[in-house]
């Protein structure tokens, strides 16, 4: 019986992004190596696992032939590195990327096959940063990257020996819905509080007016946060608050507390409009038209290599709320629908190559 680790996930956080990183790497591998096979998840800090895999944790185990982070990965037969879907770069800072490239220098020490699951892979703007990331890339038994450009990305790293798949949220289960809901919008905190990655004023005048020029035109309105935290600064449940204070009417309002809960309500929409790339994939996964809001270079190439080409990018789209709004007059036609099907159709091709490259990785052990 198989025992593999999946980095980066956690089945209980706030995030549901995260959480379908650890469902869908779980189902990922168990279709592998079989249903017998165990999977465990580690998080940066304790969640699934009580073992922290952070800088204290990492200043006990250097040099130690036996320290925690070590000791935690011998247990396991296979490592998947999840790159917490997309992770693996430096635009979110030197700490998290140290985190990773130690774990995983821990585990080629050890001579325990490592893998990286399907995730977008860089980009990198330091140099030193970058050529530790390729030496990394070119070690590792497999790589499966979710999108070509970060294939790409992996061949100017030194790796061009990849498989390309997708996101490991069409790995879930997936049960037809009744279609009691209308239009679906999921607010995101990381924009809404933030101006990281764009304005927050412009991203909070853009959600307002979508949701006020929704709610004029007669659609059913539900508002649904992805990550539900109190304790986050980018909690999308504080942002639906001040939202819904500054409509013309009570709309729905949908903090989930599972995957499974918040599957089943994206699947209950006629479609769903999202800044949270994973909202917008749970949705598609489920049978859901989605029009994703994009904010970083992550969302197109992904969408597009499973031949979803509805979307704007809030970054560069002047007309956001109003090409949004044309397009809610078509996502129930036949030519949507259709679209939706062949995406799952060729997400599901993508998965079956992904699965026979990890059933060659424990078959080589």
């Amino acid at each position: 019986m198989t025992k593999a680790l999946v980095l980066w996930a956690d089945r209980r956080s706030a995030n549901f992004g995260v959480r379908v990183l650890a469902e869908g790497m779980r189902s990922l591998a168990m279709n592998a190596w079989g249903s017998e096979t165990t999977v465990d998840f580690q998080d940066y800090g304790p969640g699934d696992s009580s073992q922290s895999f952070g800088t204290r944790a990492i200043a006990r185990d250097i040099l130690r032939s036996s320290g925690p982070i070590r000791s935690k990965l011998r247990e396991y037969d296979v490592i998947i590195d999840s790159g917490a879907g997309d992770s693996f770069t430096d635009i979110y800072g030197a700490k998290r990327l140290v985190t990773m490239l130690y774990s995983q220098r821990l585990a080629f020490s050890e001579k325990i096959p490592i893998v990286m699951g399907p995730q977008t892979i860089g980009p990198f703007s330091n140099v030193v940063a970058k050529r530790l990331a390729g030496k990394h890339v070119r070690r590792m038994k497999v790589v499966l990257t979710r999108d070509s450009a970060s294939a790409d990305y992996a061949a100017l790293l030194g790796r061009p020996e990849v498989i390309r798949t997708t996101d490991v949220v069409f790995a879930l289960p997936r049960e037809k819905m009744t279609k009691s809901r209308g239009v679906i919008l999921n607010v995101s905190g990381l924009l809404w509080f933030s101006d990281s990655h764009l304005s927050a004023t412009r991203y909070r005048n853009v959600v307002r007016q979508f949701a006020e020029r929704t709610i004029a035109d007669g659609y059913q309105l539900t508002l649904l946060a992805h990550v539900a935290s109190p304790r986050s600064v980018v909690d999308d449940m504080a942002a639906i608050r001040e939202l819904a204070t500054t409509l013309p009417s009570e709309v729905e309002v949908v903090g989930p507390e599972s995957l499974t809960q918040i599957r089943a309500v994206l699947g209950s929409g006629d479609v769903v409009v999202g800044a949270r790339m994973h909202a917008c994939l749970n949705a598609l996964s489920m049978g859901t038209p989605a029009i994703p809001w994009a904010y970083s270079r992550k969302f197109a190439p992904l969408m597009a290599d499973i031949g979803w080409a509805h979307g704007y990018d809030l970054r560069t789209d002047e007309m956001v709320v109003d090409s949004t709004l044309q397009d809610l007059r078509n996502v129930c036609s036949a030519d949507w629908a259709a679209n939706v099907r062949d995406v799952l159709s060729t997400a599901d091709e993508r998965l079956k190559v992904a699965i026979e490259s990890l059933r060659s990785v424990v078959d080589e052990t």
